[in-house]
């Protein structure tokens, strides 16, 4: 099978297309034939790798994935050949406590498909039954590739972890990025007010028509905090703060909350270390809350909205497998608002 994958850490030059065995289902898999796979941040972290980080290479690239079921494994009873399947590209062992209690996400063997096993950038991947949710027929595939990992993190963020209540403010940073397009709308659902920042007008635009409230354009402002404070919220601060972005937006994230205010952190894309001000922290009695993708029920519940149409992926752009290198390249560039796709 052809598959875009990397023998080698380093820069997105790694990337290549080449010939490999088309993987075998285990007990309990499906082996999914991919109608399209959905490109992530965290493909080109594994590209770059970090410290124990260790792949039987070569390894192929991907964490979403849309397709039809190829074959099964033995002790699959939920899917047959020929259904349309999406995943949920959490990974975890199904038998720990955490596990059991329905936590599958804090599982100590939890991961991410693509990430430590062999992902979804090839003509076929393998996915365990519990992890795949039929596709509707006529749903498009490209949005049911697109939609399953930024919506799961974003539905976890806002709903499990911060409870987002009807009426709060939300504050989403960076809105062309798939986590914060999922957050805009799920939180729009929950009858939130939503106060994002981008990068340029067209994308303050389609923030806008998302369902956003209110825009940012954090290159005409550059410490936009005040006015979030003072313009926005007549000098109260945001109830919640969603977070993926890291390094460059921590602290305005700390500064924007009102008192007992909650911010959640699902990701890291500028960088992982930051200054924090303590006395920001314990005078206005913050609550700051890690998330990381979700458990099984957080997933098919976003799901059932997405299949719904209540909430819709947004795709910048569609690029095909063979092209994946540019497409991971494009993505990098952070010009693009939604999710960056790759077609068979």
């Amino acid at each position: 099978m052809k598959a875009a994958c990397i023998s080698k850490h380093g820069s997105l030059e790694e990337i290549v297309i080449q010939d490999m065995d088309s993987p075998q289902p285990g007990i309990g898999e499906l082996l999914v034939r991919m109608k399209f796979a959905a490109l992530n941040h965290l493909d080109s972290f594994v590209v770059k790798g970090w410290q124990g980080l260790e792949l039987k290479m070569p390894h192929v690239l991907g964490s979403d994935g849309c397709g039809i079921v190829e074959d099964t494994g033995a002790g699959v009873s939920l899917f047959k050949k020929g259904d349309v399947v999406t995943i949920n590209p959490g990974l975890s062992c199904g038998k720990c406590d955490a596990c059991l209690a329905g936590e599958q996400n804090l599982c100590k063997t939890f991961s991410i498909k693509g990430e430590h096993e062999r992902g979804t950038f090839a003509e076929f991947f393998t996915v365990p039954e519990i992890s795949a949710v039929k596709v509707p027929v006529g749903y498009p595939l490209e949005k049911a590739a697109a939609a399953p990992l930024v919506f799961l993190t974003a539905w976890r963020m806002l709903v499990s972890r911060a409870r987002l209540k009807p009426g709060e403010t939300v504050f989403i940073h960076g809105a062309g990025g798939g986590v914060s397009t999922a957050a805009i709308q799920i939180a729009k659902y929950l009858r939130a007010t939503v106060i994002t920042s981008t990068s340029t007008p067209d994308k303050v635009d389609k923030a806008k028509k998302l369902g956003a409230d209110h825009v940012i354009n954090y290159r005409d402002m550059s410490d936009f905090s005040s006015h979030v404070f003072k313009d926005l919220t007549g000098k109260q601060g945001v109830d919640v703060v969603i977070d993926s972005v890291g390094t460059k937006t921590f602290s305005t994230s700390i500064r924007l909350l009102r008192p007992d205010g909650r911010l959640i952190i699902c990701g890291a894309t500028s960088g992982p270390a930051t200054d924090l001000d303590l006395r920001q922290v314990f005078w206005k009695q913050l609550n700051i809350t890690g998330s990381t993708m979700s458990n099984q029920k957080e997933f098919r519940d976003v799901m059932k909205l997405v299949f719904s149409g209540k909430l819709d992926p947004v795709i910048d752009k569609i690029f095909t497998l063979d092209q994946a290198r540019e497409a991971e390249q494009y993505l990098v560039q952070a010009d693009q608002f939604g999710k960056v796709v790759l077609r068979e």
